[in-house]
């Protein structure tokens, strides 16, 4: 919503092999290596340069390795005349079968020089934020995305895209009057009737599933009233760039912190009057000719023109109602808080205000980030989201 409502408080090459000829010489035409007597005195240890005699346990290492080539090569010979040539996962160059044994540690070739694998079809960002993942736990890792004032669970597309394909299970919710949710703004005057849709997920969830809560803007605000009502269904709470209030405080209260630092945002706001100019607003608009200056100034064009079509009224009752929160609901479930840095709605002063006046669990930071870092920064955030998400769980000593 921004401070404005302060107003109201990586090339297969193939191997030609030489057959051995009666000498003895090895399959390149060179001699073998030398062999040294291992006799147990030092004086009687000779080496023979163009012996081609030699003992069994005598031979030196490079020897060795040069006969499991000549091995090697007959067999890939072998499957060639026959037609029985499996697909290599490396290149078809012969490899060393000492460092083969090592296979497991080896760094991936280029896809041209493997067999594709099912992970190739993983853009290379999604490798990347999927190392480290605990596959085992995923089946615990369920996110619920709320999105903030005028957004809806639109918003929030690429990220639900990123985390399903990296395992995770993923419900993004429309509240009351938002996104696909068809109800009058106007007509929504309290917390509760806004978040409900949000509130009947969690009721309706299986007992002893737990969900990470994530809550954008003055989603901040109805993610905490949820975290209050059903904190056993709450593993993690995750602000981005949102409202995170204190017992007793409500969204205009912590916006009017920076009253006046902010006008392009206050100028963006349309208020609606529902019940006549001589009342309360009931609703607050966003002028869409300064959607991308205030919310998608780091957004590519065609998601500020997504938003432009989708975005909604915000109601306004229930940016004035005050939350009540204790230590023992709210105050127990885990808290991480998201800064966007280059935030024009909710400033990083703002954020960091509420930072510090009500400490979450730990503070993470998208660089480049507008207040939309779903659509401006979409794997920043998924990678702290996964990493969030792999944080084990530790003892709760908050006391109430």
């Amino acid at each position: 919503m921004g401070n404005s409502l302060a107003c109201f408080s990586e090339k297969n090459q193939a191997t030609k092999v030489r057959k051995s000829n009666k000498n003895g010489r090895s399959f390149n035409g060179n001699v073998p290596p030398p062999c040294i007597s291992r006799s147990t005195s030092r004086k009687s240890d000779r080496i023979y340069p163009n012996s081609l005699r030699f003992d069994q346990g005598k031979c030196d290492d490079d020897f060795i390795r040069e006969q499991a080539r000549v091995a090697a090569a007959l067999l890939l010979q072998h499957h060639q005349q026959n037609g029985t040539l499996s697909q290599f996962e490396r290149s078809v160059s012969l490899r060393d079968n000492l460092t083969s044994s090592r296979k497991q540690s080896r760094i991936p070739r280029s896809s041209s020089c493997r067999a594709r694998s099912l992970s190739d079809s993983i853009p290379q960002h999604l490798e990347l934020l999927n190392q480290g993942t605990n596959v085992e736990n995923l089946k615990n890792k369920h996110f619920v995305l709320v999105h903030g004032g005028g957004f809806g669970a639109w918003c929030w597309y690429k990220t639900t895209t990123l985390l399903k394909e990296a395992g995770y299970q993923v419900d993004a919710i429309d509240l009351t009057g938002s996104g696909a949710h068809f109800f009058d703004s106007n007509n929504i005057t309290t917390l509760s009737q806004y978040v409900k849709p949000l509130t009947d997920f969690l009721e309706n969830l299986d007992d002893g599933k737990k969900v990470i809560l994530v809550g954008h803007d003055i989603g901040g605000a109805c993610i905490s009233y949820a975290m209050e009502l059903y904190p056993s269904k709450v593993s993690v709470a995750i602000f981005v760039a949102a409202a995170m209030l204190k017992n007793g405080q409500n969204i205009l209260d912590m916006f009017s912190v920076q009253l006046g630092l902010n006008n392009l945002c206050q100028r963006a706001q349309v208020f609606r009057y529902a019940n006549g100019k001589n009342n309360p607003p009931t609703a607050i608009d966003y002028d869409k000719t300064l959607l991308k200056e205030v919310l998608f100034n780091q957004t590519p064009t065609k998601d500020v023109e997504l938003a432009s079509l989708s975005m909604r009224q915000v109601p306004f009752g229930p940016l004035t109602e005050k939350l009540s929160l204790s230590a023992t609901n709210y105050g127990s479930i885990p808290r991480f808080y998201v800064k966007t840095q280059d935030d024009f709605a909710i400033p990083s002063s703002l954020q960091e205000v509420m930072i510090d006046s009500n400490q979450p669990d730990q503070v993470f930071q998208i660089k480049g980030s507008d207040h939309s870092p779903f659509l401006s920064k979409p794997q920043s955030l998924h990678k702290i989201f996964v990493e969030i998400s792999n944080i084990p769980p530790k003892i709760n000593l908050k006391t109430t």
